[in-house]
């Protein structure tokens, strides 16, 4: 395990050729922005960081033996999974919480987050999904694990979890099939959310780069405690394995994104 000021690193073995992401692992703010005039409970809402994902990241990275880069810092002080010229970066309202400590925000402060949180969780990213593919000697297969709320300005989401892409389908694809399967589930397509984000982690990191990649978002209030981190991490797990013997998900292909 590596751990700094932005990211931790889970290690695991490099020649598996897999990496798991968590753009939104915590919801750690640095005691020195005062909670950026927040009261603790708005810590625990899906504001300052996905619910049950950290939890979850651990369990798939530990049972499938692979290396997982987690941030270690609130998406209410920054976003990772935000370009940096995304206006959504740094925010100063979200789902109604007005947040102090991010308005007014000095270009020195904005760059300062960048430089000490941001930029330093993205290089990691990029040093292992290197370090995988040079140890496996192929493309390494890249998951991101996200999680979303149960309901959105009291519409409720039925699906309980959903894949997202951009453009490269050839991971989406095999992780819709087979989380179909056994048709106990309801899961979206692109759907409550697009997966075409320019700049954002999967962008960034694989799209640009032919990486091939998924993106699943768990609905949080499955994963909102330990038995349920560990009943998905069981589903999960078998999916991901077999996922990963495929000799398709393991090479380079360039597809143009929607995002552009």
């Amino acid at each position: 395990m590596q751990s700094a000021l932005s990211f931790e690193i889970l290690d695991g073995n490099y020649d598996r050729a897999m990496v798991i992401l968590a753009d939104h692992a915590t919801n750690i703010v640095p005691e020195e922005y005062a909670s950026l005039g927040l009261p603790e409970s708005a810590f625990h809402r899906h504001i300052a960081y996905d619910i049950g994902v950290e939890g979850l990241t651990r369990h798939l990275a530990r049972s499938l033996g692979v290396p997982a880069v987690m941030t270690r810092f609130s998406r209410l002080l920054i976003d990772p999974n935000r370009g940096e010229d995304d206006p959504t970066l740094i925010m100063k309202v979200s789902d109604g919480a007005i947040i102090p400590g991010n308005y007014p925000l000095s270009e020195d402060e904005r760059e300062r987050r960048l430089n000490l949180y941001h930029r330093p969780y993205h290089q990691a990213v990029a040093e292992t999904i290197a370090r995988v593919a040079k140890e496996s000697g192929k493309a390494p297969l890249v998951i991101s694990l996200h999680s979303y709320t149960h309901a959105w300005k009291n519409v409720p989401r039925p699906w309980h979890a959903a894949v997202l892409w951009d453009s490269d389908f050839r991971a989406a694809g095999e992780l819709l099939e087979r989380l179909r399967v056994p048709g106990d589930i309801l899961v979206g397509d692109n759907e409550p959310y697009d997966g075409a984000l320019k700049n954002d982690t999967m962008y960034r990191h694989c799209t640009i780069t032919g990486t091939p990649h998924a993106l699943l978002e768990v609905r949080q209030d499955l994963i909102g405690d330990e038995a349920g981190i560990e009943s998905w991490a069981n589903r999960l797990h078998p999916i991901f394995a077999a996922m990963n013997d495929q000799p398709h998900l393991h090479s380079y292909e360039i597809h143009p994104s929607r995002a552009d």
